[in-house]
């Protein structure tokens, strides 16, 4: 793609500000849209050029991102009269970088069509804390001339772009992905809480879970702010109910049993309803240990 091509970008939250950023970084020809005026703010102060509507950053675009929270968010500026599909040109290229339901995107697709658009699905995986750095991956699936016409601006904010196939198998991968995240934090719950009730020290158990066999990316991921106890959101717990409302879904709509995502799926129900709703999606570690009898741990080699 050229870097002479027009994009619009339509979302500019935690996610979708730092990605457009990496794009206008590259040389793209990008314009900005976000319902939030705050957002707007932020995205100014990075230099971008914005649009006064989500129609006007699609109008005439070659190519047209979304970086969206949800399933409702994304119908809301989508489908409408005035809506993206509506505003962009046949032959256009519509990127959706969301965790978002298949059956909506299967409707987004069959409107794309509708209008000769060219739709492709490209969650991206990764979080907010990472995002300005470029090290997210993305799961493609849609028309794959399309994926090779706009690779150069996905390899702008992501390390790794991997395509899957035609139709909806991206956001399969996506909810894939999500779902061994959200057991793996109950995984870390229950063993920290079983390790410190053995008398191992808080940073003796999170040394041999580094060190060990089960010293996935994803475990050494959060044992580095375990150490301190930090518990600030990089993914809340509202997010991971979410996406494991979504996956649930999923799981029911293809006639695959889920028991350990509606077991995780309550968990963090519990969460929310305790109030923490906005901290970091391992809170299920403080959870298992009140559960187990168990305070704030020292965090030097005491227990």
């Amino acid at each position: 793609m050229s870097k002479t091509s027009r994009i619009g970008w339509i979302g500019v939250g935690k996610m979708g500000l730092p990605m457009v950023v990496l794009a206008k970084q590259a040389g793209f020809d990008v314009t900005a849209y976000d319902r939030s005026q705050d957002r707007l703010a932020l995205a100014s102060a990075q230099g971008l050029a914005l649009a006064a509507s989500a129609n006007a950053a699609a109008s005439g675009k070659d190519v047209v991102f979304a970086s969206l929270p949800d399933d409702k968010a994304l119908r809301g500026v989508m489908f409408d009269a005035d809506g993206i599909v509506a505003a962009m040109s046949p032959d256009a290229v519509l990127v959706e970088t969301s965790t978002v339901s298949a059956e909506i995107s299967a409707e987004l697709a069959t409107a794309a069509k509708d209008k000769g658009i060219h739709y492709l699905r490209a969650p991206v995986s990764g979080n907010a804390s990472i995002a300005h750095t470029g090290a997210l991956t993305c799961f493609v699936s849609g028309p794959k001339p399309a994926f090779e016409r706009v690779r150069p601006v996905l390899g702008s904010f992501t390390r790794a772009q991997t395509y899957l196939g035609e139709a909806e198998e991206a956001r399969y991968a996506k909810l894939a992905v999500n779902l061994m995240i959200a057991v793996s934090a109950g995984m870390m719950a229950e063993s920290l809480a079983l390790a410190r009730k053995g008398g191992i020290a808080w940073q003796d158990i999170l040394n041999v879970l580094d060190d060990s066999a089960v010293a996935s990316p994803m475990v050494k991921y959060k044992t580095a702010p375990l150490r301190s106890r930090d518990f600030e959101s990089t993914f809340s717990c509202r997010q991971m109910a979410k996406d494991l409302d979504l996956i649930i879904g999923a799981g029911h709509s293809v006639d695959v049993p889920l028991p350990l995502a509606a077991y995780m799926r309550e968990v963090y129900g519990s969460l929310i309803a305790q109030g923490e709703g906005e901290v970091d999606f391992i809170a299920p570690v403080r959870q298992a240990e009140r559960l187990s009898g168990l305070g704030e741990p020292e965090t030097g080699n005491a227990q």
